[in-house]
């Protein structure tokens, strides 16, 4: 008995020698003075074996306890280290009610199961995304920056295809046989390798702030144009244009008790199909007064003031990086990226310069933010109508991934979160997680009742997230993650993009609050 005695104390004794010295050598080894030895190693794996089998009681107990009666209400909940530790260094499964375990081992692709979209298919959405109801508002940045306005154009759809590729190139890594993988998923998780080791979790931040941001500015336009648009069409009607943004909010209240788009994703081709009638008719109606265009308008010369704000309308116009890693990882043939980005582009660069300038040869200097506004009231009311249609039915996909992003970063189940997880263990939505909806669709409505200027939000918005969201941050990202692959070419070009990016999204921010400022004292006065 003694001598067994003796000999788990001497086990003992060793195993402590073992750990105090392999973590002294170990911490000397990460500083760089001298490398473990093959004792020392021994010594890490046995204190890890002796760890884990501490970790494994703990658990058990924690299992157990859960299965006693009363155990889920009256114990104290598993340390978070616990509760993450395993010995495949995984991390544990979301619990039942989560809706992480509804996305898929995919993460933001939503599983491997989904099928692979085509390049064309891929293509159509990058069209729907910068050739949406914003092109409405690039005649009037004609009028502030003539010929430069053009120019503008198609510089930002040269400078979005671009930082379109570079951001998709910073999902992929070289493995240690050479190959080329795809190592993250998301713009976020670029973000987060960027700021990594030291902030882990800034970069993600800020892009899930500055996506938020651009997500609810883009439901606040859909209303702001409803009532701007419904004022117009029926002038006669004694109805201010702020009660026509009230009456439009009304219907999208439902958009609250959303929990997936399927029911709206069914009108989106219809929608992007009436929208392209709608500039059709437009350019029709332009090219019968041909004859009356004022050529001699189109200046040279730049309004100082008001041509930032132009700026940003352009690169708010654009704006379509934010799910470009997702889009990119569901297509059959990733290869075919880049090829898609070009002809998207292209056709985006060349349909968006045409119409701005046949709309403004049309009118010059009468025109309106809305261009559909300076059309004949028999054609206008037609027009915007079904403008306000699309607009509305286009509102909820915004609000849904504004709601989603929310709720993954402030209200996701676990110990990180800051409030409790908006879904229940059956999957109904809870009372704050509506109150929440209600509260985004509330703050879209008052936004667009005290600040209902059509041009100068999007081109504040443009410049504080669309510059930043596709010019900036991709160059920065880029010149992060692969400056020692980079050619001199390469960096030039993200280095020059990311200056005149700073440039105009600072100069267009300050003039469009500027603008907005000016407008709401004129408002005040009358």
């Amino acid at each position: 008995m003694a001598t067994l005695l003796r000999s788990k104390l001497s086990n003992v004794a060793t195993s402590v020698s073992n750990k105090s010295q392999a973590k002294v050598s170990g911490m000397f080894a990460r500083m760089g003075f001298q490398a473990a030895t093959d004792e020392e190693a021994v010594g890490f794996a046995h204190c890890d074996d002796l760890d884990f089998e501490h970790r494994q009681g703990l658990q058990m107990d924690i299992l157990k306890a859960e299965g006693e009666p009363g155990g889920e209400e009256g114990a104290e909940p598993p340390v978070e280290g616990d509760i993450h530790y395993q010995r495949g260094g995984g991390a544990p499964l979301p619990p039942s009610g989560s809706k992480d375990q509804g996305m898929g081992a995919g993460g933001e692709f939503g599983g491997h199961d989904k099928p692979k979209i085509t390049a064309w298919e891929a293509g159509w959405n990058v069209t729907n995304a910068i050739q949406g109801m914003f092109v409405l508002g690039l005649p009037y940045a004609i009028l502030h920056g003539g010929y430069l306005g053009l120019f503008l154009i198609i510089f930002a759809a040269v400078v979005c295809c671009y930082t379109g590729k570079i951001l998709i190139a910073c999902l992929y890594e070289e493995n240690e046989d050479g190959e080329v993988v795809r190592v993250r998923d998301s713009y976020v998780a670029i973000a987060n390798a960027c700021c990594a080791p030291r902030f882990p979790t800034l970069g993600g931040r800020v892009v899930n702030v500055a996506q938020i941001i651009e997500l609810v500015m883009t439901c606040i336009l859909y209303v702001v144009v409803s009532g701007n648009l419904m004022y117009n069409s029926f002038p006669g009607l004694p109805v201010s244009q702020k009660s026509w943004s009230i009456i439009a909010t009304a219907v999208l209240l439902p958009c609250a008790f959303l929990k997936n788009l399927k029911a709206v994703s069914k009108f989106s081709l219809l929608c992007t199909l009436a929208h392209f009638v709608i500039n059709i008719l437009v350019i029709a109606y332009c090219l019968s007064r041909a004859r009356d265009w004022a050529w001699e308008k189109v200046k040279f010369y730049i309004d100082v003031k008001k041509f930032p704000i132009s700026i940003g309308i352009i690169v708010f116009s654009y704006t379509s990086q934010i799910f470009l890693p997702s889009l990119e990882g569901n297509m059959q043939q990733p290869s075919e990226f880049h090829c898609m980005m070009n002809w998207t582009h292209i056709a985006a660069c060349v349909l968006k310069g045409l119409f701005a300038l046949v709309a403004y040869l049309t009118w010059a200097d009468e025109t309106k933010e809305v261009i559909t506004d300076n059309l004949p009231g028999s054609i206008r009311a037609v027009v915007n109508i079904f403008l306000v249609a699309k607009a509305l039915l286009s509102y909820p996909l915004p609000f849904f991934a504004a709601v989603e992003v929310l709720e993954k970063s402030l209200f996701q189940e676990g110990s990180r979160a800051f409030f409790p997880a908006c879904y229940g263990g059956d999957g109904r939505l809870k009372s704050w997680g509506l109150t929440l909806r209600c509260a985004l669709v509330v703050f879209t409505l008052l936004m667009a009742i005290y600040v209902p200027h059509f041009a100068l939000l999007m081109g504040l918005t443009g410049s504080l997230t669309g510059a930043g969201l596709c010019f900036l941050l991709p160059s920065l990202f880029h010149l992060r993650l692969l400056w020692r692959k980079l050619l001199w070419h390469q960096v030039f070009f993200d280095v020059a993009i990311f200056v005149i990016g700073g440039i105009c999204s600072v100069s267009g921010f300050v003039h469009s609050l500027e603008g907005l400022i000016e407008a709401y004292r004129t408002n005040a006065e009358d």
